[in-house]
């Protein structure tokens, strides 16, 4: 059986980690409860997690964020899942031999992001910012004490400097940022927002102004981002951040939108009952994530999801008839097709709306052979992008018949999408 890639799905056993951890068995209540108010507790927890789950070792001052491990991984998975479904392998899979280079904007003393990554994936690399000189100094003690010297590379900055400063280190392009920014625009909003909560947080926060507060809060944070990534554009894949605010997610979405961005994603970021965060992120490329990373919530609106990635219908018939027709539909057609008989799986590429009435008319005026089309098509890759990439893979269904799904791979055009998935419905369930 697999194992879980989320091993925080379910809370902590603190009974359990108090005898694999002695520094965290000394906190333990003799009801197996943990203080959460005491800051030494909560920074022990995080520590021992780190080192039992992941090897990972560390060291925070006082008076820095200590980060809760669950909401932290959870974020990592989600990147993880973003890229491997973008992937140009069109796998939907992880792909061990892919170099990935991430950015963390403001990496605290903890640096527990590009740490994380690290140790999940070997091929992982880290650029590292913070503004702030203890946090940077203490992120530095955590890269060299875990070995990762070769793999993580920080650069302190100032307010002003770009938030992804891809030439200050030298870099051409990255795969994804990964950023926690501060939630609040002043001390006064920090502590009016806990003054309004209807009863005390859960956990002590250690965090320091400079975490806590930007001028704007993380809506204009991450509005600077997205600027600045109207101008970086394909320089990074994915351009990724947490928000604090429920609020702050249809803002942010909007300001997307605003700039043209057709191609985003979002997430719930919670463990059991804890707080709930939400990330959101942004590509200006058209590799469409799956449906899981693109829609991966449960409390937003529709209206502030990305279209769907996927679509599945059901064919009353044997899998080997529907493998027949879905095989004679799309070699008719002029894109490029592959099958593999075996996986019931397929994945191709149109330059257009090839399956519509007007461009089957002239293919039948004009026809070209399998090298011409080709050819056609290969030229079209060369000159851009594929106008629709699309992965079906069929299945035999427990009750009977052939469920089919269409996977959106690639393309800018979610009408486009939608036509396609229209015409292959009617095509495999016609008699």
């Amino acid at each position: 059986m697999m194992a879980k890639r989320n091993i925080y799905e379910e809370d902590v056993d603190f009974a359990v980690l108090a005898l694999q951890s002695p520094a965290f068995n000394k906190y333990l209540k003799s009801n197996g409860q943990l203080d959460f108010s005491n800051p030494d507790a909560v920074q022990q927890l995080t520590k021992s997690l780190l080192e039992r789950d992941f090897g990972i070792k560390l060291d925070l001052p006082d008076d820095r964020l200590c980060p809760p491990v669950p909401n932290r991984f959870n974020y990592i998975l989600w990147i993880q899942d973003l890229l491997d479904t973008t992937s140009n392998r069109y796998s939907d899979r992880y792909d061990a031999e892919r170099t990935v280079t991430g950015l963390d904007i403001g990496t605290g003393a903890s640096c527990i992001y590009p740490l994380l990554g690290c140790s999940q994936r070997p091929k992982w690399r880290f650029a590292v910012t913070d503004i702030d000189e203890k946090n940077m100094t203490y992120a530095k003690r955590n890269i060299l004490q875990n070995n990762l010297k070769s793999r993580i590379r920080p650069l302190q900055t100032q307010p002003n400097d770009p938030l992804v400063p891809l030439d200050a280190f030298g870099l051409r392009s990255i795969d994804f940022t990964i950023c926690n920014p501060p939630f609040y625009s002043s001390t006064s909003d920090l502590l009016s927002s806990a003054a309004a909560k209807s009863r005390p947080p859960c956990s002590a926060c250690t965090g320091a102004d400079v975490e806590m507060v930007t001028p704007g809060g993380e809506v204009a944070f991450v509005s600077r981002m997205i600027d600045e990534s109207k101008v970086l554009k394909d320089r990074c894949q994915w351009y990724t951040s947490m928000l604090g605010k429920y609020s702050s997610v249809e803002i942010v979405v909007g300001n997307l939108r605003g700039a043209g961005v057709d191609n985003w994603a979002v997430k719930d970021l919670v463990q059991g009952n804890k707080t709930r965060r939400w990330a959101v992120a942004w590509s200006w490329g058209s590799m469409r994530p799956s449906h899981d990373a693109a829609r991966g919530t449960s409390t937003l609106p529709k209206h502030l999801l990305p279209f769907p990635s996927e679509s599945s219908f059901t064919v009353e018939t044997s899998i080997e008839s529907c493998s027949h027709r879905l095989n004679a539909t799309l070699q008719a057609l002029e894109l490029r097709w592959q099958y593999r008989p075996i996986m019931a799986t397929g994945v191709g590429f149109a330059k257009g709306s090839v399956w519509s009435r007007a461009a089957r008319r002239k293919q039948q005026q004009s026809p070209t052979d399998s090298v011409e089309k080709d050819q056609a098509m290969d030229q079209d890759d060369e000159n851009g992008e594929p106008a629709l990439g699309f992965k079906i893979q069929l299945r035999k269904e427990n009750q009977g018949g052939v469920g089919v799904m269409v996977r959106w791979l690639q393309g800018r055009d979610s009408v486009l999408f939608e036509s396609f998935c229209g015409m292959l419905k009617r095509q495999l369930k016609a008699s």
